[in-house]
């Protein structure tokens, strides 16, 4: 698992290759065993392979979304939020774990932050996406994301480039060892 968090990168250049159905399974099962407080489940998942849904979609937001119509699919990532008291969490934790399997099969993602994030100016991007998608009003959309072949290679982040004072041990302190 270390050797994926190692050259994981986030991917927003895709090639046109689909995903094949084995592949896919495996990515519908990670996100179906991802945990969940108190085993409660709240999270849904909306699988768009549609290029002109895919297109749309990519228009979510006013930044940093563009790049989704390239991909060969995008997971809507969302939860019942009168369910759970954490869906926020739970969706979190299946956007991640999607992302390290995807990396595992050789294929890029990219998280597409879509909770308090705006479409426009008078309309939020959840607001957008859930009338695009005809998502009820309480299911809350957390995060959008992309996968596919990818079409771009980055390196991975060197070990040399992580701040180890973001760690604290027993108190927060300056005085780390």
């Amino acid at each position: 698992m270390i050797e994926l968090l190692r050259i994981r990168r986030s991917i927003r250049k895709y090639t046109q290759k689909t995903i094949d159905k084995k592949t896919l399974d495996v990515l519908l099962e990670s996100l179906l065993r991802s945990p969940s407080s108190r085993d409660i489940k709240p999270c849904n998942f909306i699988i768009v392979d549609n290029k002109d849904m895919l297109k749309m979609l990519s228009n979510s937001k006013e930044h940093g979304s563009k790049f989704l119509q390239g991909a060969a699919l995008g997971i809507v990532v969302c939860a019942d939020s009168t369910k759970s008291d954490v869906w926020i969490e739970d969706a979190s934790i299946a956007s991640i774990l999607v992302q390290m399997v995807a990396e595992s099969l050789g294929l890029g993602s990219c998280w597409i932050q879509i909770r308090n994030r705006k479409h426009t100016a008078g309309e939020t991007a959840e607001k957008y996406i859930q009338s695009l998608l005809k998502i009820p009003e309480h299911i809350k959309i957390l995060s959008i994301i992309s996968i596919g072949y990818p079409d771009e290679i980055k390196k991975p982040l060197a070990k040399s480039g992580l701040d180890y004072n973001e760690i604290k041990y027993n108190l927060y302190s300056d005085d780390a060892p």
